[in-house]
């Protein structure tokens, strides 16, 4: 069996239960070592064989799960494994090998740069819908999602794997639609001991990011969420009418 599963953000007690438990059991680890906190590796038995896929190529951890068909085998994926985890390529060697896999979820980043920022993506009247995406480099991204065309919606936006591109960014961002001066955050390596919040504009991105020598493992947010004019949940209004409250 093959276990996907995903660390959490940076800090080590942010895993699952389950995720622990899995890695703790298993014989063979293979770990994205260029993300995944290395202390987590502690909780392995000292027995395990480990592979740092950092150096590895997608044909060698498969080689790797294939000759280890009969034992018990983690692959540990930083933040949560359905987020540019690149894990639908591994499974669909897994099963035309016809070896079993399951998949345990985790913290992704997104979720660790919100408790960092103490912030909401969701604010009732500000935005109601949360964009991941990521900027086009070595790898492209569909037209249809430019982050041109996403900013027109002016909804909240979580950008991945974009902190080396930030002047970019922030021409792309604004020629969307978002204004110059609307708020935004980078946040480097959210819930690890050296972690760094940079608050700043859209305007002032690439700025902040050259001011603080941040170029990757840091996350980008911007939206009005950051801002603090919001309306009161319904939800706990006492005019408010619930299957629970009257």
């Amino acid at each position: 069996m093959v276990n996907f599963v995903g660390a959490g953000c940076g800090a080590t007690d942010l895993i699952t239960l389950r995720g622990k438990r899995l890695i703790e059991q298993a014989d063979v680890l293979i770990y994205a070592g260029s993300l995944v906190n290395p202390e987590l590796l502690n909780y392995a038995s000292p027995n395990c064989e480990i592979h740092n896929s950092a150096f590895m190529t997608l044909e060698e951890v498969i080689s790797v799960m294939e000759r280890s068909r009969e034992k018990n085998v983690v692959r540990l994926h930083t933040g949560d494994p359905s987020i540019y985890g690149a894990i639908r390529e591994q499974m669909d060697r897994l099963t035309a090998l016809g070896i079993e896999y399951e998949i345990c979820p985790g913290v992704s980043s997104f979720c660790g740069v919100a408790s960092s920022l103490k912030a909401e993506y969701t604010l009732p009247d500000v935005s109601q819908t949360v964009i991941i995406t990521r900027m086009a480099g070595r790898t492209s991204v569909p037209e249809r999602e430019s982050i041109e065309k996403l900013s027109a919606h002016h909804a909240t936006m979580v950008i991945f794997l974009s902190a080396g591109m930030t002047a970019e960014l922030s021409e792309k961002l604004i020629s969307g639609g978002y204004s110059p001066e609307t708020p935004s955050a980078i946040v480097y390596k959210a819930t690890w001991a050296d972690e760094k919040i940079i608050r700043c504009t859209v305007g002032t991105l690439a700025e902040s990011a050259r001011k603080y020598g941040i170029n990757k493992t840091a996350l980008i947010t911007v939206g009005d969420f950051l801002g603090d004019d919001y309306s009161l949940s319904r939800l706990y209004d006492a005019n408010f009418t619930t299957e629970y409250r009257k």
